[in-house]
């Protein structure tokens, strides 16, 4: 199984988008709320280099934002990334 992180916003709607892709694919995730938590936001800021939300991360791997992670989808790659191959 794939190891799926998103860090996320309550309120933001590419952070709802994305999750909805993942749910509707039936892909488990950890979510990370970045909402009020400096600790957790410079976490995410560290580790993409990008302080916008949602940030996703598959099989340690880090895919970007909710554009990303859909333009994965249409392009076919996602369910190759997810089963752990990388994407090119």
């Amino acid at each position: 199984m794939a190891e799926i992180t998103i860090y996320t916003t309550r309120f933001c709607p590419f952070c709802i988008r994305a999750k909805m892709l993942l749910e509707h694919k039936s892909l488990a995730y950890d979510e990370i709320p970045v909402d009020g938590d400096r600790v957790r936001r410079a976490e995410m800021e560290r580790l993409s280099g990008r302080h916008t939300v949602p940030q996703i991360w598959i099989n340690q791997q880090h895919v970007g934002g909710c554009d990303e992670l859909f333009a994965l989808e249409a392009n076919g790659e996602l369910d190759s990334l997810i089963k752990g191959h990388d994407h090119e």
